[in-house]
């Protein structure tokens, strides 16, 4: 049949993601073959295995997680690693996914991304706000952010302790809901993790967990055995020709040259030059000692911190109960008048909520005190609880 000219939805999306749009039309939802999904980039510089082994070992702490955060029998499986480029992984992606970015900012800093098919965020946003048919709003949005703040912090946990790289942090994840072909990928050749996601409703859900070239070469070095830097690069050894040592992560040279450095065990004579603890001749030899840094775990408070605490115990907030909430059309309200009445979500003799600065901390029951009302505090809502009812807040 001949073209009446016009493109197709799936040839737009392909000539977006630099893609031929030969392969576009008659693809599935997620777009491309299991060959195709699985083709790696040529030239990478890191190690799939290990990455492969080192994110399959956290799964089950992950899969705990989810199912604590969403309330379901929720199990993460896999990955399956492969490097890939931007023109071979998009084809793997279906039309609209959701992206969030929890870049790393230190350890092995540089790209860090997760993406979630539509679908799948949807499910994964309902069983955290238990609300049917949500929409992939901003709030949806915070809801799906925090949980993969939840599963980076559990994997930084388990790669700090893999590398022995204290220095790893992550910036907070920031989701979005949008177009493949608008999806923020690293350049060149980076690594992605498949994961298979059960989240109890039949459906099968996929997750891919992306690192950028930097990122992924560190980590997989670091997992290796190999040296990082601070910022998760390797450095340079020094060496100095002639005196028959080396002076790793110095990254030059000082041939011929005579120093003594008794604060460093060793001593280059020669030159009539000292340099007693780092500093030049004549200065005496610097004291050293070990730093004594503090716990940062506390068991309780001390008298400093108690007084710290106490610097606000005057400062007032706002407290509320909660009886109930309900939604509207713009034109019920406006036609409320007196004697109408408002049916709430909840039922009678059901605990209330209590709100300090409109955020759940506990439940109670309703009290009559003399002539008011007031509230017995029956229940004080865990950490855990409060994510799972932030949709409401």
């Amino acid at each position: 049949m001949m073209s009446d000219g016009a493109l197709s939805q799936a040839e737009i999306d392909a000539l977006l993601a630099g893609v031929d749009s030969s392969s576009a039309g008659g693809s599935s939802a997620s777009g491309a073959s299991a060959a195709t999904m699985t083709a790696p980039a040529a030239n990478v510089n890191f190690d799939r295995n290990a990455l492969q082994t080192f994110f399959a070992s956290t799964t089950n702490a992950l899969s705990a997680n989810l199912a604590a955060l969403t309330g379901a029998s929720v199990t993460l499986t896999g990955p399956q690693a492969n490097a890939f480029n931007r023109d071979s992984f998009m084809p793997s992606l279906p039309n609209m996914v959701t992206v969030i970015s929890a870049n790393y900012t230190s350890g092995f800093p540089g790209e860090h991304i997760f993406i979630l098919p539509e679908e799948s965020a949807r499910a994964i946003a309902s069983l955290m706000t238990k609300e049917e048919n949500i929409q992939l709003d901003d709030m949806a949005m915070s809801v799906i952010g925090e949980v993969v703040s939840q599963m980076v912090g559990t994997q930084i946990t388990a790669l700090t302790d893999k590398t022995k790289n204290k220095s790893i942090a992550a910036a907070s994840p920031v989701a979005a809901n949008v177009p493949k072909a608008t999806a923020a990928l690293p350049s060149g050749d980076f690594a992605v993790m498949n994961y298979n996601l059960n989240l109890g409703d039949g459906k099968a859900h996929q997750m891919w967990e992306i690192l950028g070239p930097g990122p992924a070469a560190d980590i997989s070095n670091g997992l290796n055995g190999g040296g990082q830097s601070p910022m998760g690069t390797s450095t340079p050894g020094m060496q100095m020709p002639g005196m028959g040592m080396q002076m790793p992560g110095m990254g030059m040279q000082m041939p011929g040259m005579g120093m003594q450095m008794p604060g460093m065990g060793m001593q280059m004579p020669g030159m009539g030059m000292q340099m007693p603890g780092m500093g030049m001749g004549g200065l005496g030899t610097a004291n050293v000692q070990p730093v004594q840094f503090p716990n940062l775990m506390q068991p309780r408070l001390g008298a400093h911190e108690a007084g710290n605490i106490g610097l606000i115990m005057d400062v007032s907030m706002e407290m509320t109960v909660e009886l109930g909430r309900t939604r509207k059309l713009i034109k019920e309200i406006l036609g409320m008048g007196e004697g109408t009445i408002i049916e709430l979500d909840k039922l009678a003799g059901e605990p209330v909520d209590i709100l300090v600065n409109h955020k759940l901390i506990a439940k109670g029951e309703v009290v009559v005190i003399d002539e008011n009302f007031g509230v017995r505090v029956t229940e004080i809502v865990s950490p855990m609880e409060r994510i799972n009812d932030m949709g409401y807040n």
